[in-house]
């Protein structure tokens, strides 16, 4: 197929009709509206579609929410900071 040079345009189309034409007028939008992940190979190959995936993320975030827990044991009120020696 024989391309067009940049200056040439079809008999069909008028300059008139892209004179309103904004480049990028919903590209802020269409940011704000989508969440794209990119997933590394090897975990794209165990998921069959998207459905799969989200599954597996949302049993996995129900399941941290049930065993949250500290990550720190609390100290009893009193307690050294410094570990105990053993006494010789």
């Amino acid at each position: 197929m024989k391309k067009a040079k940049p200056s040439e345009m079809r008999a069909e189309y008028r300059r008139s009709d892209f004179s309103k034409v904004e480049r990028g007028k919903y590209a802020r939008r269409a940011k704000a509206n989508s969440n794209v992940v990119v997933l590394e190979p090897t975990v794209s190959a165990a998921f069959p579609n998207s459905a799969a995936v989200n599954e597996a993320l949302q049993s996995l975030v129900d399941v941290a929410q049930r065993i949250r827990r500290p990550t720190t044991k609390p100290r009893k009120a009193g307690a050294s900071l410094r570990p105990k020696r053993a006494r010789s």
